[in-house]
């Protein structure tokens, strides 16, 4: 019996989402993380102060860390996706306007370049 190879049902999820949803999930997950970890931080840090044993902060510490460098990460991808979006939009109305341009107007095309000729 041959298993075949599967893809996540997540990842073909986040695949198929529109770049507006995933930059909004992004973006809010992203600032929560941030907002928590500084939070968690913070009581690190009155732990430290509170004379509690270093293990217990250390590691408090070093999770609050994790959680405000993964917001980070995920708030610089939802930057990302929002830039892509304005691009779309960008080039969809240069092309818009460029194709209204050529049928308002004549748009000359050169067929044949020909040497210019000496005197």
């Amino acid at each position: 019996m041959e298993i075949k190879k599967r893809k996540p049902p997540g990842r073909r999820l986040i695949k198929n989402m529109p770049l507006r949803v995933k930059w909004f999930l992004s973006a809010t997950i992203g600032m929560m993380l941030v907002g928590y970890g500084l939070s968690v931080l913070s009581e690190a840090g009155n732990l430290k102060h509170s004379k509690e044993p270093f293990m217990r902060w250390f590691l408090l510490g070093t999770y609050s860390l994790i959680m405000v460098n993964s917001g980070l990460a995920l708030f610089g991808q939802a930057i990302i996706f929002k830039m892509k979006i304005e691009n779309r939009k960008l080039i969809k109305n240069i092309l818009k306007d460029r194709d209204r341009d050529r049928k308002n107007k004549k748009v000359l095309t050169i067929t044949k370049i020909e040497p210019p000729k000496a005197e």
